[in-house]
């Protein structure tokens, strides 16, 4: 037999959420060899988001089985409110399961996606959304311009090519050094990053007076949920096939791949970046509320129990 009235059923607001949810993909299983400095990337990830971007937006982690101390940290930015949806997997399901996961789960009618070692720049949000909410039938947009594959953009470059007010333009827009900066966070020669920059031109579009490269890229991403549920489930026969496999249902099925015309997101790769922007901060400053004064505290809680002890008291 129920004892007593369960408060939450006094509870008259309910709190809405955001309707962007910014959501980071995280695995760090240990703190040696590769991953030896990954955690220190993870802070400074979620600093630069928390430090850097303007708009409203509920902040969602999605962790893929990392060490303990990993997940104590989670926990205790979501106990400090900096982490408003905390998913604590026990396994690694791997990016597609993660995936699945965040495009059915968050809640905002806009999700920007970040793996973990994504480091953010002022207004990455903003220009990234006034690219979304611009041109039609976007798929997705990353917040910096690259220079990327165009077989998975094809139909990106038909539609600039089909639409009256839009105005397509190819060559050589994206500096070497820009290329190069972020390129080099993956690993390749410097031989090979000036034949990846050599065999490639960029190309971007002009529409209402917006300007975005062609391509994206799935490190880091904003796009409509329900555009990006589109394109599920993905295959999980290969661990690391989920990624090439959104970029090509997106063009596949007629959705626009584009990248803001900036550089406001950086890859950090395993290393952390010097400089940089600082660490997440616990410490929340509290609103002041009268019912948090101790002696007010005290007497509450003193009526409270002898209400309670006086109608349930057996």
């Amino acid at each position: 037999m129920r004892v007593g009235q369960n408060p939450a059923k006094q509870i008259n607001n309910i709190s809405k959420p955001q309707r962007i949810t910014v959501a980071v993909l995280n695995y760090i299983p240990y703190q040696k060899g590769y991953f030896s400095e990954s955690f220190s990337v993870l802070q400074r990830c979620l600093g630069s988001i928390l430090e850097n971007t303007q708009q409203p937006f509920d902040l969602m982690v999605f962790d893929n089985g990392s060490c303990t101390e990993v997940k104590h940290f989670l926990l205790e930015l979501q106990a400090a409110g900096k982490i408003q949806y905390l998913i604590l997997s026990e396994k690694n399901v791997g990016k597609g399961g993660a995936w699945e996961f965040i495009f059915n789960a968050a809640p905002g009618e806009i999700i920007a996606y970040s793996d973990n070692d994504a480091l953010f720049y002022k207004n990455w949000l903003k220009k990234s959304v006034k690219v979304l909410e611009t041109f039609p039938r976007v798929g997705m947009v990353t917040a910096r311009a690259l220079r990327t594959s165009p077989e998975l953009s094809t139909n990106t470059v038909k539609w600039a090519n089909s639409e009256k007010e839009a105005v397509l333009e190819q060559g050589d827009f994206i500096d070497y050094a820009d290329f190069y900066d972020f390129s080099v966070t993956l690993g390749y020669s410097d031989e090979k990053l000036r034949e990846e920059y050599e065999s490639k031109v960029d190309q971007r579009i002009t529409y209402h007076d917006v300007r975005a490269f062609v391509g994206a890229n799935h490190f880091q991403f904003t796009g409509w949920k329900k555009v990006l549920q589109e394109c599920l489930p993905f295959d999980m026969q290969k661990p690391l096939g989920q990624v090439r496999e959104l970029d090509e249902k997106l063009n596949h099925r007629g959705y626009l791949r584009l990248m803001i015309d900036g550089y406001l997101v950086q890859n950090m790769s395993n290393r952390v970046p010097a400089g940089g922007v600082s660490k997440p901060q616990l410490v929340v400053k509290k609103k002041f509320r009268f019912r948090d004064i101790r002696i007010v505290r005290k007497i509450l809680l003193w009526i409270h129990d002898r209400v309670f002890n006086l109608y349930y008291e057996k």
